[in-house]
C-alpha cells in the first residue's frame, strides 16, 4: 500500500506527516465521550429534581451575568478539556438562568421541556441530518412528515396537508403569510413583486406582532395590515371586518388574507373561527389561523366550540415548544394544499439534483439547511400519546381556572380575564378601589412595578397584558410540572409584594 505522504508533494515534511497522521482537537475517544456524557446527564437529572427548591430566576443584572461569564475574556489560543468545559457550562447555565422548566414559571408561552425531548435533541445532534433534502436526511424527513400528520390529526386538520417544522410561532405564521401572498396576490408576484398592488391583511387588534414582521418581510409594508376592533371578549368584530374588506375593495385595494386567533397570547381569547371561514369564502380570501399558543387545546374533548373552524383554514400555525412541551425550537406550519407551499418557496438551480418522489423540505419553506427539529416532538407524541396530551393540556386549563376562581379570596386582587390557560388580574389596594384618572394611572404604575419585583424576586414568574386599558398581571400555564399547590402559593405572594410596592410608590396625593 502506497504511503499517503507521496500524494502531498510540495509540502514541508512536518506538514505532510501532520496531515497523514491527522488528529482533531474536537474529537473524543469513546471512553472520554461516555464519561463526559454520563456526568452531564447526571447533573441534568439532579437539576430537574432540584427545580422546585430553586428560584425561578436569580434576577441578576446584565453586568453581573457578564461578570460570572468573564465576558471580556479573549478567545483562548490553546484548547481545554471537554469534560471540564461541559462542567463549567452546566454550572453557568444552572446558576444564572431563568427556568421555564420551574413549576412556578407562567410568564410567557414557553413550556417546560419534556425530558424525552431533551434526550431527543442529543440524538438528533448525533445523527446531524440536514433536513433540507430527503437524500440528505431520509429517515429524519420521514419522521418529520409523520409528525406533521400526527399534529394535524390532533387538532382535526386534514392529515393530507403539507407542513414543516420551523423555529417557532413567529416563523410558522410568517411562512403561512407568504404562502397566502403567493396564492392570492397574483401569479407573478414572486417575479415582479407587489408591483403597486395594495394587498391587505386583516386581523384583530389582539393579533400578535408577527403580522407586522410578515407584512414587512413580504414587501407589503406594515400599513397593509388592517387592525380590526375586538369586542368585549377580545374577539375580532365580524361586522367591522366585513365593513373594512368592502371599503378596501371599493378603494381598489386587494384583500388577500384574514387571520383568526385560536387563543390570543395576551388573554387566550378565541376568535369566532367558523364565522371567519365563512367570510373568507364569501370574499375569496385566504383563511389563516394563528394557533401558535392555543391550537393544541383542540385535542381536548371539551374544547371551545370555536375550534370547529380549524378544519376550514387554508393554513394553521401551531407551536410544539408551547403546548406540546417540546424543547425550543419547534414551530409547525400546516397548509391544506401542499402545492401552495411549493408555489411560494420552491426554486431549482442547476446544482440541485434531488428527486420529487419524496418530500424535500427546502421546497416548502425559506430554509435550505434545516436541523432535525421533529425528533423531540415525534418522541414525546409517542411517549404521552393522544390521551396523555389531553390530560396535560386539560390540567393546565383547569389550574388556570382554579387560579382565576381563587382571586376572589383576596380583597386586594381584581380578576380580569380567563381564557384557555391564561388568567389576568391586578393588584388594587383596598383603599384605592375607586375610579379616577389619577387612581387609574397609579394602579397601572403600581402593577408595572409589582411585576418587576415579582420577576426579579424569583418566587414566581409572571408577565403582563393590557385589558381595557388596565395594566394586568398575566399567568399562562403551559407547564406539566405545575400543581395546584403552586397555583395557590401565587396569590399570597402577589398580595405581599403588592403591599410593599404600594408603600414605597404611592404619592401623597392618593394617601
Amino acid at each position: 500500500m502506497r504511503s499517503p505522504v507521496k500524494f502531498l508533494r510540495g509540502l514541508p515534511v512536518q506538514q505532510t506527516e501532520t496531515i497523514a497522521n491527522r488528529t482533531s482537537p474536537l474529537n473524543l475517544s469513546s471512553d472520554d465521550f461516555r464519561a463526559a456524557g454520563h456526568q452531564l446527564v447526571d447533573r441534568i437529572a439532579d437539576f430537574f429534581d432540584s427545580l422546585p427548591q430553586r428560584p425561578v430566576t436569580t434576577g441578576e443584572s446584565p453586568s453581573a451575568i457578564r461578570q460570572s461569564l468573564d465576558a471580556g475574556r479573549r478567545l483562548p489560543s490553546q484548547g481545554a478539556d471537554a469534560a471540564e468545559l461541559l462542567n463549567r457550562a452546566t454550572s453557568l447555565l444552572f446558576d444564572h438562568s431563568l427556568f421555564n422548566a420551574h413549576p412556578r414559571f407562567w410568564g410567557y408561552v414557553t413550556s417546560s421541556a419534556a425530558p424525552i425531548g431533551v434526550l431527543g435533541e442529543l440524538l438528533a445532534a448525533a445523527a446531524n441530518p440536514n433536513c433540507g433534502a430527503w437524500l440528505l436526511s431520509p429517515m429524519a424527513s420521514e419522521i418529520e412528515a409523520q409528525s406533521i400528520r400526527w399534529i394535524a390529526e390532533m387538532i382535526n386538520y386534514p392529515t393530507d396537508c403539507g407542513g414543516l417544522f420551523v423555529s417557532g410561532g413567529n416563523m410558522a405564521n410568517i411562512v403561512c403569510f407568504l404562502a397566502a401572498r403567493q396564492a392570492k396576490g397574483g401569479s407573478d408576484i414572486r417575479s415582479k413583486g407587489v408591483d403597486g398592488t395594495r394587498l391587505r391583511a386583516y386581523g384583530s387588534k389582539e393579533t400578535h406582532t408577527w403580522i407586522q414582521k410578515a407584512a414587512d418581510i413580504a414587501g407589503l409594508g406594515t400599513d397593509s395590515v388592517r387592525w380590526i376592533a375586538a369586542d368585549h371578549r377580545m374577539r375580532i368584530d365580524l361586522d367591522a371586518l366585513r365593513a373594512q374588506i368592502r371599503a378596501d375593495l371599493d378603494a381598489g385595494d386587494k384583500p388577500f388574507v384574514v387571520i383568526g386567533n385560536a387563543g390570543t397570547v395576551s388573554t387566550g381569547a378565541m376568535d369566532p373561527l367558523p364565522e371567519l371561514a365563512e367570510i373568507c369564502r364569501e370574499f375569496n380570501l385566504w383563511f389563516h389561523i394563528d394557533g401558535a399558543y392555543g391550537g393544541f387545546a383542540a385535542v381536548c374533548p371539551d374544547a371551545p366550540p370555536e375550534f370547529s373552524g380549524l378544519g376550514a383554514a387554508d393554513s394553521v400555525a401551531v407551536d410544539p415548544h408551547k403546548w406540546l412541551y417540546a424543547p425550543i425550537e419547534a414551530g409547525c406550519v400546516l397548509v391544506r394544499d401542499i402545492s401552495k407551499l411549493r408555489d411560494a418557496f420552491a426554486y431549482h438551480p442547476a446544482y440541485y439534483h434531488f428527486g420529487v418522489e419524496a418530500i424535500n423540505y427546502f421546497d416548502l419553506g425559506p430554509q435550505n439547511s434545516r436541523g432535525f427539529r421533529a425528533l423531540k416532538v415525534w418522541l414525546a407524541l409517542q411517549q404521552a400519546g393522544r390521551d396523555g396530551y389531553v390530560q396535560m393540556i386539560s390540567d393546565d386549563i383547569r389550574l388556570s381556572r382554579a387560579m382565576f376562581d381563587r382571586i376572589s379570596w383576596y380583597a386586594e386582587l381584581e380578576a380580569l380575564t380567563q381564557g384557555l390557560s391564561i388568567t389576568t388580574f391586578r393588584y388594587v389596594p383596598r383603599d384605592l378601589m375607586r375610579s379616577g384618572e389619577d387612581v387609574d394611572n397609579y394602579l397601572n404604575d403600581l402593577n408595572r412595578e409589582l411585576l418587576t419585583r415579582l420577576q426579579q424576586g424569583g418566587e414566581v414568574y409572571l408577565s403582563n397584558a393590557i385589558v381595557d386599558g388596565k395594566y394586568a398581571l398575566r399567568a399562562c400555564i403551559v407547564n406539566f410540572r405545575t400543581t395546584l399547590e403552586d397555583v395557590e402559593a401565587l396569590l399570597p405572594i402577589v398580595v405581599r409584594i403588592g403591599n410593599e410596592a404600594d408603600k414605597s410608590l404611592r404619592p401623597a396625593s392618593l394617601s
